[in-house]
C-alpha cells in the first residue's frame, strides 16, 4: 500500500504539478505493473540506487525535513529491505552512484546550503564505506552516474550556477578521475541513463527551463557517443521530461514518470524506436529511483510536491494490464 508522508517544508528541487496520467491514452497499450514492498525507512526523493547481483541499494535522499545518509539493500529475489550500515559521507540528496568490480560508489550531490565533489567507496561484503578521491568535476547535483566492467563514469547535473555537460572517468585502479570528451549534446539536469550490454543510453533532462529532446549513447568500450533519434522525432512522442526514472529488462531500456505525467516508453536498441507502455500506476511522481537485475524492474520512492512516497512497483512489460494486483 502507498504511504503519503506531508511535510510543510519544501524541497529545494522545484517540481511541476503532475497530472495523474499520460498525454497518451492509448488502452491497447501493453505492461503491468504490481505493487512491491513498502520501504521500511523514512519515504523520501533524491536518493542513489545501484545494484549487483539480485540485490539493490539504496540510501540518502531528502525527506522534507532532512537531509539522509542511511542505506538499505533490497532482496529482488526474496522481496525485502534490510538497513545496512549509514553511508560514508554527510547527509545529502541528488547524489550519483554507480558500481564496478564488486564495490559501490556514491558521490556528489547536494546537503542544502552546498553542493558536494565527494565520492565514496562501498565494500558489499563488508558493508563499510570508504572515502577515495574528490570528483574530478565541479561540484554538482542531479548528475548521473554509471559504469563499465572497470570503471565509473560521473556527468551532467547543475553546479549551482549552470547545467553542466561535462562527463569523467574514474579508474578504482589507481583512484584517479579523467575528464573524458567527445559528448555532443546539450547540457542538463536531472536525466536518465540505462545500460544495455556495453552501450549505455543517456536522455531527457532540463537546462533552461527546456526539456532536452536529444538521446545518445555511450559505449563503455571505445568510450566513444553516439546520437541516435531525438526523443520528440514523431509526433506520438512524448518522451521528453526531467526527474524521470529509467531502467533496463532484458534488451530493452524503459524510461518511466517524471514531470511529464506517468506514461512509460520502451526502447529497443535494434531499432532505435521506442513504443508506449502501460502507464505507471501508482501515484505521480519526480525524483523517484528505479533499478533492476535484468530481468525484473522496480521504481520507488519519490515525491509529489510536499508528499514523499516509501512505496514500489514491480513493471512487467510483456504482461496484460491487470488492475487487480
Amino acid at each position: 500500500m502507498t504511504r503519503l508522508i506531508k511535510h510543510a517544508s519544501i524541497a529545494f528541487l522545484v517540481t511541476a504539478v503532475l497530472a495523474g496520467c499520460s498525454d497518451d491514452d492509448n488502452t491497447e497499450d501493453i505492461g503491468n505493473w504490481v505493487t512491491g514492498t513498502v520501504l521500511d525507512g523514512p519515504a523520501r526523493s533524491s536518493a542513489v540506487v545501484f545494484t549487483q547481483g539480485n540485490y539493490a541499494y539504496m540510501g540518502t535522499g531528502y525527506d522534507g525535513d532532512d537531509y539522509l545518509k542511511d542505506f538499505w539493500r533490497y532482496n529482488i529475489q526474496d522481496g525485502y529491505w534490510e538497513q545496512l550500515s549509514d553511508f560514508g559521507g554527510e547527509p545529502r540528496s541528488s547524489a550519483a552512484a554507480f558500481v564496478t568490480g564488486g564495490f559501490g560508489y556514491v558521490g556528489t550531490g547536494t546537503n542544502g546550503p552546498d553542493l558536494l565533489n565527494d565520492f565514496y567507496k562501498y565494500d558489499i561484503q563488508g558493508d563499510t564505506w570508504t572515502p577515495i578521491a574528490d570528483f574530478g568535476g565541479a561540484p554538482r547535483r542531479a548528475a548521473v552516474g554509471f559504469n563499465s566492467a572497470t570503471a565509473g563514469f560521473v556527468g551532467s547535473g547543475f553546479d549551482g550556477a549552470n547545467d553542466r555537460k561535462d562527463f569523467w572517468k574514474y579508474n578504482p585502479g589507481n583512484d584517479t578521475w579523467v575528464e573524458l570528451f567527445g559528448f555532443g549534446g546539450n547540457k542538463r539536469r536531472e536525466a536518465v541513463t540505462f545500460a544495455i550490454g556495453e552501450d549505455v543510453y543517456f536522455g531527457t533532462g532540463i537546462t533552461n527551463g527546456t526539456h532536452q529532446d536529444d538521446f545518445w549513447k555511450f559505449n563503455t568500450v571505445s568510450e566513444t557517443w553516439t546520437r541516435l533519434t531525438d526523443l520528440d522525432d514523431d509526433d506520438d512522442y512524448t518522451i521528453t521530461r526531467a526527474q524521470a526514472t529509467a531502467f533496463t529488462i532484458g534488451n530493452y531500456g524503459y524510461i518511466c514518470g517524471g514531470d511529464n505525467g506517468n506514461s512509460v516508453w520502451e526502447y529497443n536498441p535494434a531499432t532505435d524506436k521506442w513504443e508506449s507502455k502501460t502507464d505507471f500506476e501508482a501515484a505521480s511522481r519526480v525524483d523517484a529511483i528505479a533499478f533492476s537485475n535484468g530481468l525484473r524492474g522496480f521504481v520507488a520512492l519519490g515525491k509529489s510536491g510536499e508528499y514523499y512516497f516509501d512505496d514500489m512497483m514491480e513493471f512487467q512489460p510483456f504482461e496484460d494490464e491487470d488492475d487487480e494486483d
